[in-house]
């Protein structure tokens, strides 16, 4: 019986383990900037928190571009349609680079934004210095995502995950210069890590672009050759298909950080607490991320072939390798949250035993989601790779903001529970989500709404 899912696991991983050791990387120069910043002090980790939140809101809104090339090409590479993928790439880059440069003032001028959602004076202020230096970063960040979902697509996952990796050394040696005015730099503190993440960041575009220009199997596409000339039926092909998904995007990861936006409302040592249980959590996220992204190139390879069975079996696989990540990452939980907390903070810091204690709390509460968080994520990519991603958005929608953002204000401030109250409204969203989005992915399974001939862009 389990003998016909042993291609799919054997795909699924060689697709998926180099995914999620690009996100672990992506992830990984994160926290070394938290953890330097954490080092060097409460205040600054807390202004960083909220720096990074206000501007991954952004970048979740304008990474739908990106996001939808990657089950786009595969549906097309499984037609043979080499022209689709050339114009649906290119019109992402395109999309993904005006979007960018019109967010831009928001990070600039972000401390009366900050400072209107509560934060503190300084802490919008060190929030804004960070944001005016690593807010450019949404510009290689963006178009370095498109070109990671292209070589996705390609089945060409090793490289994204080499250059992702190299970039994390650079990140701490940067860090170590200018967080600490090291070497006879200045001492800049969180514009340090600023500096440090948008230079880590314009070099892997670089390498990425590189790479895809050489790549031999790559070349027949041209993906740069005349890249200046516009192609709108494909640019409004893919913004009506990433739209959907940056809001899908913005809807959940705005339910964190309206999260930490209340727990900055609760005390500092709180949202420094909760920000350094965030990270914790989307370090084993990123395994689901990862399968979700292998899921959406297998799934849209069945679209582009019209094989409903082999599109089952390929979702049964997936939801199966992420269930085991998440039992492993409640393990880990569950018998090591002091010590994980512990990580991100100075022992010499007056503060530390209280936000330790505070973290460690919380990623008891992170152990209850695991399971529903995976399998939303997972649903997702299903989504994705049949390239339904409208109705995603709505359901999203619902289940964070109607159900979860409700349920946490209520049960952290009217009711009394604090930053446990919080958690649990954001395990109550995410578990609706799961719940809805895989229904909505049988459904139209069953109904062969999936295997139906793909439209082209």
């Amino acid at each position: 019986m389990f003998g016909r899912y042993t291609p799919h696991v054997a795909a699924t991983l060689s697709l998926g383990l180099p995914l999620i050791g690009s996100h672990l990387a992506r992830m990984a120069i994160g926290v070394s900037d938290t953890v330097m910043i954490g080092w060097y002090g409460v205040e600054e980790l807390a202004a960083l928190v909220i720096a990074t939140s206000f501007q991954i809101i952004l970048f979740f809104l304008g990474m739908g571009f990106g996001t939808a090339v990657l089950g786009l090409i595969a549906t097309a590479l499984a037609r043979g349609d080499e022209t689709e993928v050339r114009r649906g790439t290119r019109m992402a880059l395109w999309l993904s680079g005006i979007f960018a440069l019109l967010v831009m003032p928001l990070m600039w001028f972000s401390q009366p934004i900050l400072l209107a959602l509560g934060q503190t004076p300084l802490t919008a202020e060190l929030a804004q210095d960070y944001l005016r230096i690593a807010g450019w970063g949404i510009l290689p960040m963006l178009g370095g995502l498109t070109l990671n979902s292209y070589l996705a697509a390609l089945e060409r996952t090793q490289v994204v995950m080499w250059v992702t990796l190299a970039g994390l050394p650079l990140n701490i040696a940067l860090n170590w210069v200018f967080i600490f005015g090291n070497l006879g730099a200045p001492e800049l503190g969180v514009r340090g890590a600023a500096i440090a993440s948008l230079s880590v960041q314009v070099v892997q575009l670089f390498l990425l672009i590189g790479y895809a220009a050489w790549l031999p199997m790559a070349r027949k596409y041209q993906m740069f050759r005349n890249f200046w000339r516009p192609d709108w039926p494909a640019f409004r092909a893919i913004f009506r298909m990433g739209m959907p998904i940056g809001l899908t995007l913005v809807a959940e990861g705005g339910l964190f950080v309206a999260s930490n936006v209340m727990m900055g409302w609760i005390g500092t040592q709180q949202l420094a607490a909760h920000g350094i249980a965030l990270q914790i959590t989307s370090i084993t996220f990123m395994a689901h991320l990862g399968l979700s992204n292998a899921a959406t190139v297998r799934i849209g390879q069945a679209k582009g072939r019209g094989d409903a069975g082999w599109m089952r079996d390929a979702a049964v696989t997936v939801i199966g390798l992420s269930l085991v990540f998440a039992f492993i990452a409640i393990t880990i939980y569950l018998l090591f949250a002091e010590q994980l907390v512990r990580l991100y903070m100075d022992p010499a810091d007056p503060e530390a035993p209280a936000i330790v204690a505070i973290g460690a709390m919380l990623l008891m509460f992170a152990a209850l989601f695991q399971l529903t968080d995976a399998v939303q994520v997972i649903a997702l990519g299903f989504l994705r790779g049949v390239h339904d991603t409208r109705v995603p958005m709505w359901i999203a929608g619902f289940s964070y903001w109607v159900v979860g953002m409700p349920i946490a204000w209520g049960l952290a401030f009217p009711l009394g529970f604090g930053p446990a109250g919080l958690w649990l409204g954001l395990c109550a969203g995410l578990t609706v989500a799961a719940v809805l989005l895989l229904s909505r992915f049988w459904r139209g399974l069953r109904r062969g709404d999936w295997t139906a001939a793909p439209t082209a862009v």
